[in-house]
């Protein structure tokens, strides 16, 4: 009872500074008022509660894949858009397809220094989102946490099909030109799920090393699986040896 006194109190002394700011005049004072930090933060976070109130279920407390989908139909996004894995990350949301109360305001007010407290300003940010995939080390960072936030919950590995998926998604943006021979590669030759570290390895891969093999090191520290890979395009005359 006492901090809540306490709280009025603090509330009615800014409103009363406001005021005064604003030469009494109410218009003013108002803006004054929602542009002081403590009164901003409890805004924003009634705003962005609302938000999640909106597309959450009622009987787990969470937005799941429901949610998602008609989230992503208010921002007119497509559900599998890798915008929406952008914004996960952002969240750093533990699982695929589910945001918590948590994630998704923590989410939503770490998303750059614009405010994001409606929809309609969320989808603002979109382009921004976009724009995060061309900076080498963010593109880095989704890249990692996209193999924890596909997998089953429980799993150490990532399945396959998920694995082959997120690949496909992530290296459109990053236009690697073997994607496809990497996604029939593990078709026909692997078919197990990807660990953890073959996930890491493959973007070092991408990164360091030519398209054409042209700078390949076959007596790397690569995993098995990659200098097998390389060894399937020697085999099907994709690339000649040397």
């Amino acid at each position: 009872m006492g901090v809540e006194i306490g709280k009025q109190n603090e509330d009615e002394k800014v409103a009363q500074q406001a005021l005064k700011a604003g030469d009494w005049h109410l218009e003013g004072a108002l803006d004054i008022y929602y542009s002081q930090p403590q009164i901003k933060t409890l805004t924003d976070a009634r705003y962005l509660e609302e938000l999640y109130n909106r597309y959450r279920d009622p009987n787990l407390d969470t937005i799941n894949a429901d949610g998602i989908t008609n989230l992503c139909n208010d921002l007119q996004v497509d559900h599998e858009d890798i915008v929406m894995l952008v914004m996960s990350w952002h969240m750093k949301a533990a699982t695929m397809c589910e945001y918590s109360k948590q994630e998704f305001i923590g989410g939503l007010q770490a998303l750059g220094q614009v405010r994001v407290d409606s929809l309609e300003k969320l989808r603002e940010r979109i382009p921004y989102l976009r724009s995060e995939l061309k900076d080498e080390q963010k593109f880095r960072d989704i890249y990692i946490f996209a193999f924890g936030w596909a997998k089953e919950k429980g799993q150490k590995s990532l399945a396959l099909d998920t694995a082959i998926g997120m690949w496909q998604l992530l290296f459109a943006e990053k236009q690697w030109p073997l994607i496809d021979h990497w996604c029939q590669f593990l078709q026909d030759r692997h078919n197990k799920a990807i660990s953890r570290d073959t996930w890491a390895q493959l973007l070092e891969f991408v990164r360091t090393v030519d398209p054409q093999l042209s700078n390949y090191d076959a007596e790397g520290a690569w995993p098995y699986l990659i200098d097998e890979f390389v060894e399937y395009l020697y085999e099907n005359g994709i690339f000649q040896r040397g």
